[in-house]
């Protein structure tokens, strides 16, 4: 991950709070003048959707990094080391043969934590977008519905910089490994995809930087 800079994120979402009740439509403001934020510690969403959506289903596939991966990321050039160790990475993560994340500089990462939790969550891409996103309780089926303010599209809230890709076996008795990684690949440019892995099949995120969250009242 590319380090954030709060100082500016946390400017941002200071405005955000005071536009959200200036820009709100009546009807919507009723629904939201009881929702408070709160700053939160840095943490990143991994979300799958089209960039162009506003609102969508699909967010139970959607995890979160509650800290910064990259800086407890393993470099490929030491996937030897990790294994060595047992699989255990920096933060006492543990790698997962079957189910592995990549990010855009080469760095073995832990997972997220799936599912994402239904709340609201204040993202930014940090560029010129920061909103909030309401992600809803599951269904009876199991699927959760999200949305983004202000008519925010999920590219304006993705951190373009940050590339990240799960890798899971192509099938059942293919070798999905790190070792098979082209690293002179790396860095991946921001916007581009992340890279084919040899016996892998491949599932690139969108990150999302949040950096606020909602809170019931009296906590």
């Amino acid at each position: 991950m590319i380090p954030v800079q709060p100082h500016k994120v946390f400017l941002t979402l200071t405005g955000l709070l005071l536009a959200v009740s200036l820009l709100l439509q009546p009807t919507q403001l009723m629904a939201e003048e009881e929702v408070r934020y709160k700053r939160i510690r840095t943490q990143f969403i991994a979300a799958l959707g089209e960039p162009t959506a506003t609102s969508g289903v699909g967010a139970e596939t959607w995890g979160l990094w509650r800290v910064d991966p990259g800086p407890r990321g393993v470099w490929l050039r030491q996937f030897p080391t990790l294994k060595a160790a047992g699989g255990y990475g920096p933060g006492n993560w543990k790698f997962d043969d079957n189910d592995w994340w990549l990010d855009e500089n080469g760095l073995i990462m832990e997972k997220p934590d799936f599912p994402l939790a239904a709340g609201k969550y204040v993202v930014t891409g940090e560029r010129e977008v920061t909103t909030i996103l309401t992600v809803h309780p599951k269904d009876q089926q199991g699927v959760q519905r999200w949305e983004l303010a202000d008519s925010a599209t999920l590219h304006d809230v993705t951190h373009m910089p940050c590339r990240s890709a799960r890798y899971t076996p192509a099938g059942h008795g293919a070798s999905c490994s790190p070792a098979n990684v082209n690293q002179s690949l790396f860095k991946v440019a921001p916007g581009s995809v992340m890279p084919v892995v040899a016996g892998c099949a491949k599932q690139d995120y969108s990150v999302l930087i949040v950096v606020g969250v909602a809170v019931t009242n009296g906590t």
